[in-house]
């Protein structure tokens, strides 16, 4: 009853009542970022969702588009500005994802969207984790986020999926408030974001 009724209804008055009260600082930092950014503030990319439907996110930009002699990007770790490290650190840029929640594409718990490109990777276990809809926090985040490989992320994933209950979901958004204030697990060792997940586990 909880996984389907009461969950999705959660995550949607919550999202709600959420955008209303942090609208303030929603418009400030879309504001800063509209400036360090040249005009783009927001990141929106195509995701796997349940079921591996495909959604599209939405999250504050924290990279410029900054490239290469040879036109290509520049490493992320270049192209991340200051206010957009701010962002990071602070996990400012997963606010608009409450938009996706309105939409009933994400929940406020549950396993990361990764890139649609994973999609085929996955093998028979990690696809396990879109049998529940991709959260803006989950259980691998506040076990180490980026900083956790991926067989353990996946791991994370799948224990959440086979023990979702409100009880969980309140232990990970309480453990999710202390990562944030303690600003922990948001890079990889020695890089700006994630390493590329290529199915080689």
């Amino acid at each position: 009853m909880y996984r389907y009724f009461f969950k999705p209804l959660g995550d949607q008055l919550v999202a709600l009542l959420l955008l209303v009260i942090l609208s303030p600082i929603i418009l400030l930092v879309t504001l800063l970022l509209l400036v360090a950014n040249q005009g783009r503030p927001f990141f929106i990319q195509p995701r796997g969702g349940y079921r591996g439907r495909v959604f599209h996110i939405i999250k504050f930009k924290t990279m410029n588009d900054r490239r290469g002699a040879d036109g290509e990007l520049l490493p992320d770790a270049v192209r991340l500005t200051p206010v957009g490290r701010f962002v990071r650190k602070t996990s400012l840029d997963e606010l608009p994802q409450l938009l996706n929640v309105l939409k009933g594409d994400m929940s406020l718990v549950g396993p990361r969207p990764l890139l649609v490109e994973y999609l085929p990777l996955y093998n028979e276990q990690q696809r396990r984790r879109h049998d529940v809809k991709p959260g803006i926090t989950g259980w691998a985040q506040v076990n180490g986020r980026n900083a956790i490989s991926w067989t353990r992320k996946f791991e994370f994933d799948v224990y959440y999926v086979e023990h979702i209950s409100f009880v969980l979901d309140l232990r990970i958004l309480g453990l999710t408030l202390w990562k944030v204030f303690k600003r922990e697990g948001i890079s990889g060792e020695g890089v700006a974001t994630a390493e590329k997940f290529t199915g080689n586990l």
